[in-house]
């Protein structure tokens, strides 16, 4: 999970690099790329094929995951890379909340209290961004956009939880990811024809190409592999917890681009993020 929140938080860059074009269209061929990328891992695993009790939640899993790549290609020309970064902190304390209706997550406070300590961190990063941009904090239509897509997915890992409870779903990471991924290129591919001008996507760069590329096969195969794996041994807020990184890997690059707009007001935010992700670490332990 460590590295899956390095790999997602490169992630938010790469889709601001990329040129402004359908979003919904976008989100379909990254989800095909990543497909293509695990066909190898799924082509002969035993539990491949789903049944009737999988398919419909693979569907669901799936408009989750469009959901949320959809608003992020939207959001990324509406929104800075950083902004978008600390709205997706708010997925670990959604996803507990909802683990707690599937009945996927216990009641306690050890859990929330770090969670809540990682809000805090990613807060307090915010605030350092829009200080170094001379601002106030705000919330924009992009910004809301992409939130409701963090509400999205919340619920990914969570369905996942639920159905390998009740065993509606195989123990292969793979074959969820790919299924899922799969049926979401498949849905937001209908919309995308639907709402979108298609005709659109000719004019994509080689740059945006490569990108692409990338996004689906390292930033949708890859991270959603690792989550998948991460999800049957951990609960869907203790997994998504880890993006309580994603701020901090986007302050990195920050620095490593701009580095004087980096200054000791960011180390309150990025402190309390270490120590979050060091008692998350600690919990892990304590529950295996």
């Amino acid at each position: 999970m460590l590295l899956w929140a390095v790999l997602v938080g490169l992630s938010f860059p790469a889709v601001g690099a990329m040129s402004e074009l359908p979003p919904l269209s976008l989100t379909s061929l990254r989800f095909l790329i990543a497909c293509a990328g695990l066909w190898w891992l799924v082509r002969r695993a035993p539990a491949f094929l789903p049944d009737g009790r999988a398919l419909p939640l693979y569907a669901l899993m799936g408009l989750c995951l469009a959901g949320f790549f959809g608003a992020m290609f939207w959001a990324a020309h509406h929104a800075t890379a950083l902004s978008m970064a600390t709205l997706f902190v708010t997925v670990p304390l959604l996803a507990f909340l909802m683990g707690l209706l599937f009945g996927v997550e216990r009641l306690a406070w050890r859990l929330p209290a770090i969670l809540a300590l990682g809000a805090a961190g990613a807060l307090g990063l915010a605030i350092a961004e829009s200080l170094a941009q001379g601002g106030r904090l705000r919330l924009g239509i992009g910004e809301a956009v992409f939130f409701l897509g963090c509400l999205a997915t919340a619920l990914y890992p969570v369905l996942s939880k639920w159905g390998l409870a009740t065993g509606r779903l195989p123990e292969s990471a793979a074959v969820r990811t790919f299924w899922s991924l799969g049926l979401g290129a498949v849905l937001v591919g209908l919309a995308g024809l639907a709402v979108e001008p298609v005709g659109r996507l000719a004019a994509m760069t080689g740059r945006d190409l490569l990108l692409l590329g990338y996004l689906g096969l390292f930033s949708s195969a890859l991270t959603f592999w690792l989550l998948q794996r991460a999800t049957a041994v951990l609960t869907p807020s203790a997994v998504t917890a880890y993006g309580y990184l994603v701020p901090f890997v986007s302050m990195l690059l920050l620095f490593v681009r701009e580095p004087g707009r980096v200054g000791w007001v960011w180390l309150p935010g990025s402190l309390l993020v270490i120590v979050a992700i060091a008692l998350l670490l600690r919990h892990g332990r304590g529950d295996g």
